[in-house]
């Protein structure tokens, strides 16, 4: 991503967490979270429905008020005033093209929901249910085809996904699940992945994705966590995954860092030796 895209979706960030804030205490502002997400996921509903809109909205011939102007008219009285100022503020930004206003209103509407969740006390535990789901559906081809078959109806592979999880997991799990099988950009595990990412965001840490051969305790996970949040600077999140391709030792996937202390890593270091 370059540093300009980082620029305009952190003030758009910076726009929906003012206008989560606003809410008085604790209650009012889960329930604000709750509405701003609905309410923005029906926005971007309505723009993949309309190119026509889509296209209003990012046209660099039109003055940024009247663009502005444009989403109030169209949505003022049918959303929140906190979601239409949300759309409003992303149409005055400069984006590449209308695909890229769309997908960051529904980062929008995905962190409203992460905030909903965090407000109810459930934000890590929806955090691990993603990463779980997510990996879940890579695991089992069957699965993955079947939430990824865009010959069938998004309901139905929606509906699918309300199958597996409903009353097993967090509200926001089973939203955000659900608006995922759409996969706007990427497959529908790395759409979980991203919201995983957006979750850690919320608490200012980053996901460490850990890779073993046999589960490791509470205690060799605290201190893995502990050496990873002081080599990052910041609090790590560890998601530790047994993996049958790790003979021993752990792979561990910090950001784009890679650290590799498996003994499949080290066979083949031998063998580049000796070749």
């Amino acid at each position: 991503m370059s540093i300009g895209s980082e620029a305009r979706l952190s003030a758009l960030d910076f726009v929906l967490d003012e206008q989560v804030r606003t809410s008085p205490g604790a209650s009012a502002a889960q329930s604000s979270a709750e509405n701003i997400a609905a309410d923005l996921f029906g926005v971007v509903d309505v723009l993949d429905s309309s190119g026509a809109l889509r296209r209003a909205l990012v046209d660099p011939g039109t003055p940024d008020e009247a663009r502005v102007g444009l989403v109030h008219g169209v949505l003022d009285g049918k959303v929140s005033a906190a979601a239409a100022n949300v759309v409003a503020e992303a149409a005055r930004v400069r984006w590449p093209g209308p695909g890229t206003l769309v997908a960051a209103i529904e980062r929008q509407a995905v962190r409203a929901e992460l905030l909903r969740a965090n407000a109810n006390n459930q934000l890590e535990e929806t955090e691990d249910e993603l990463f779980r789901f997510a990996r879940l559906v890579q695991s089992n081809p069957g699965l993955r085809d079947a939430l990824s078959d865009r010959a069938v109806p998004l309901e139905h592979r929606r509906q699918l996904v309300d199958d597996l999880l409903a009353g097993k997991a967090t509200e926001a799990t089973l939203t955000l699940a659900k608006r995922g099988v759409a996969a706007r950009a990427r497959t529908f595990d790395h759409t979980l992945e991203g919201y995983v990412t957006l979750a850690a965001e919320q608490k200012n840490r980053i996901i460490a994705t850990v890779r073993v051969a046999k589960p490791l305790d509470s205690e060799r996970i605290e201190r893995l966590q502990s050496a990873l949040s002081r080599q990052a600077g910041r609090p790590v999140f560890v998601q530790v995954i047994v993996d049958e391709h790790v003979l021993g030792g752990v792979r561990v996937e910090l950001g784009d860092e890679v650290i590799e202390g498996t003994v499949a890593a080290k066979l083949e270091s031998a063998r580049r030796l000796f070749s």
